[in-house]
């Protein structure tokens, strides 16, 4: 990571000393409260297919899309410090050198680039909301030190619609989404997933439509439960609505619904959201026996919309 990204400024509870870094927020510190963090910059993001051109680097995104909802999602779980870095190791932030917060240890974050002429997915040409990029890099890398699911890079990062209907637990679902797919012409499924040394497993997926409208339609009609989850997941017999996700964390153009497995959980705890994005839908579980914690799920949902958003 460069010079100029390592000195990010931080939002903390004592002013830091003056850094050269032009992207320096300011924060106070409030019992419980926080100021909201800047909004990450909308970078631009290229045609679909195979590996888009790679002429130009990817510029970073700054701290907002590195943990911009870190501030709102820790608030709730009180957290007195504001935050706004760049970087994710503790050293960053002063005080948190040895804290167990609980967030994960995300590698720097980019979006790919846009080839030229190709509008960004929520641009005002951009009639059909669609992600010119390759959807496989607009998924959320593994964090530091997780091992990576080799079923869902077998191909590539391009899974089979199968793939993505075997996390559902009932056959009669299965069967739904795969002639909902089908008719809605479903174009590819991108996937990634990982676990965790503490045993915590992630599956994350993107499903791409031909349309924004197309996949707003297929969003509320087959996965936007309100109370309860729309779906039965493997392992997770009820899913109720996770009113505990900071309202806070949202990101422009990208809706969530989350969901939270009550107790007793089965096997493993489950936790799942679903995301619209424009022409994307996305799906994110995170499972884990005894329990699956509450911060880094909510921190990988909210990474994984800024890069859709």
């Amino acid at each position: 990571m460069s010079e100029r990204n390592a000195m990010a400024a931080t939002e903390a509870a004592e002013a830091m000393e003056t850094t050269e870094a032009a992207e320096a927020m300011e924060a106070t510190e409030a019992a419980g409260a926080t100021e909201t963090a800047e909004a990450a910059e909308t970078s631009a993001e290229g045609t679909t297919g195979e590996q888009p051109p790679a002429r130009r680097h990817p510029r970073p995104l700054r701290g907002a899309l590195r943990w911009a909802a870190a501030l709102a999602v820790f608030a709730v779980f009180g957290a007195s410090t504001a935050y706004g870095v760049t970087r994710l190791e503790r050293t960053d932030v002063p005080g948190l050198a040895t804290a167990k917060d609980g967030r994960w240890d995300y590698p720097e974050l980019v979006r790919p680039p846009l080839p030229a002429g190709s509008p960004a997915p929520f641009a005002p040409s951009n009639k059909a909301a669609a992600h010119y990029a390759d959807l496989r890099a607009l998924l959320l890398p593994e964090p530091r030190g997780a091992t990576a699911d080799r079923t869902l890079a077998a191909r590539h990062g391009w899974v089979k619609t199968g793939t993505f209907l075997d996390e559902y637990a009932l056959q009669d679902d299965r069967d739904l989404l795969a002639g909902v797919f089908r008719d809605r012409g479903l174009r590819h499924i991108a996937a990634r997933g990982w676990t965790t040394p503490d045993g915590t497993r992630t599956r994350i997926y993107l499903l791409q439509f031909d349309t924004g409208v197309t996949a707003g339609e297929v969003q509320q009609e087959e996965f936007a439960g309100y109370d309860q989850a729309p779906r039965t997941l493997r392992g997770a017999p009820r899913s109720v609505l996770d009113d505990t996700f900071p309202e806070q964390a949202q990101v422009p153009n990208v809706t969530h619904y989350a969901y939270d497995e009550p107790r007793p959980y089965g096997t493993a705890h489950v936790r799942q959201a679903y995301l619209l994005a424009g022409d994307v839908i996305g799906l994110v579980v995170q499972s884990r026996e005894g329990g699956a914690e509450a911060v880094p799920f909510q921190q990988t949902v909210v990474l994984q919309e800024q890069l859709l958003g």
